[in-house]
């Protein structure tokens, strides 16, 4: 196991613990890291009672079918964007009934950038039962090290809302 994938695995365990004391389960809603969220999480034994369901959806028909996306907002904001994920995260949490959620969505490269959205360049959507928050972020590196910093990104947001922080700092 390399550094990045020990760190990711030490972040999906306390993740974990934070859960199981909160008596809560979580769900993914991933794009742009095809499952990579949802495979650190089950690296954990005993994740089952924690983790309840994880959602790819790579494709925009996907988004609007698995995770009830308005199709309106691919064509108003693009499926890398705030309400996208946003939408993603509310899909997720009202398909599996799991009370904290993560959506991600991005631009990993190597193509696929553009002016507005450049590589590196992904959304991230927190929610629970009450609470809704989402951030861009740039991250730098080939399409494997975005990948990577989005699935920390996304885990560290999440232990930050289970202790009832802002996820967007950090």
């Amino acid at each position: 196991m390399t550094v990045n994938e020990y760190a990711l695995t030490e972040l999906a365990a306390e993740l974990g613990a934070q859960l199981l004391a909160a008596k809560a389960e979580v769900t993914t809603a991933e794009s742009c890291t095809g499952g990579g969220i949802a495979e650190a999480i089950t690296r954990i034994p005993g994740s089952s009672a924690w983790f309840e369901a994880g959602y790819v959806t790579y494709s925009n028909a996907q988004k609007a079918k698995q995770l009830q996306v308005p199709e309106t907002l691919f064509a108003t904001a693009g499926a890398v964007s705030q309400t996208v994920v946003e939408a993603m995260v509310r899909g997720a949490q009202a398909n599996s009934g799991a009370r904290f959620a993560v959506a991600v969505s991005g631009v990993a490269g190597p193509d696929g950038g553009s002016s507005e959205k450049p590589v590196g360049t992904v959304w991230l959507a927190w929610g629970d039962d009450e609470q809704l928050f989402s951030v861009r972020r740039q991250f730098a590196g080939d399409r494997a090290e975005v990948r990577r910093q989005t699935v920390e990104a996304a885990l560290a947001g999440l232990l930050r809302l289970l202790a009832q922080e802002n996820p967007n700092v950090g």
